[in-house]
C-alpha cells in the first residue's frame, strides 16, 4: 500500500455548499490517505449557514470552511493536485485554470441545495441530501485501488463515480 496522500479539490460556483461539504468528508473518510481543499469559480465570500448548522450536526469539525476563489489552487505555492472534481454543473462549463502536475478531473454534479425552495426543513433536507450523495461518491472514490489502475482505467472509473445514480439509501 502506497504512503502516499493524494490532494483533491472540488471545485462549484460560489464554495458556499457542495464543494465545502465534499471536502469536510474527504478529509473524514479519506483519513490520512486524502487531503480536501475546495473552491469556488465566483466565491460567495461565506459558507452557507445551513451548510455549517450540517456539518456540525454531523461532527465535522468546521475551523476550515471559508469560501475561496480557485485561482488560490493556480498560485505557486498552493498544494499539487492529484485529482479536481467539479460538483455543480456551471463549475463543469467554465474555464479552469491550468493545474499544475495535470490532475485527473471529473465531473460529479450535485443539486445545489443553496436554490432549494420551500419550507425550513425542505430547504435543510436538500443539503442533507447534497451531503448523502457526495459521501456516497467520496466513499467510493476513496476506496478505489488508486496505486494499482492506470491512468486511463481510473479515469474511466472517476467519470463512472460522478455518472453513476445516486439512489435514496
Amino acid at each position: 500500500m502506497s504512503d502516499q496522500t493524494y490532494n483533491v479539490l472540488f471545485l462549484c460556483t460560489g464554495n458556499s455548499a457542495r464543494s465545502i461539504i465534499a471536502e469536510a468528508i474527504i478529509n473524514r473518510v479519506g483519513m490520512s490517505r486524502f487531503k480536501g481543499y475546495s473552491a469556488g469559480s465566483q466565491p460567495k465570500g461565506e459558507v452557507h449557514p445551513y451548510t455549517l448548522d450540517l456539518l456540525k450536526s454531523l461532527n465535522h469539525d468546521i475551523a476550515f470552511a471559508r469560501s475561496k476563489d480557485w485561482l488560490e489552487f493556480a498560485e505557486p505555492g498552493a498544494p499539487e493536485l492529484d485529482f479536481v472534481f467539479t460538483v455543480c454543473d456551471n463549475a463543469a462549463q467554465e474555464a479552469c485554470p491550468v493545474w499544475p502536475g495535470q490532475p485527473l478531473t471529473a465531473h460529479w454534479g450535485v443539486p445545489d441545495p443553496a436554490a432549494a425552495e420551500g419550507s425550513e426543513a425542505e430547504k435543510r433536507f436538500a443539503f442533507s441530501d447534497a451531503y448523502r450523495m457526495l459521501n456516497n461518491r467520496i466513499s467510493i472514490f476513496t476506496s478505489l485501488p488508486l496505486a494499482s489502475l492506470d491512468r486511463l482505467a481510473l479515469q474511466k472509473r472517476l467519470d463512472e463515480i460522478g455518472s453513476e445514480r445516486q439512489e435514496a439509501g
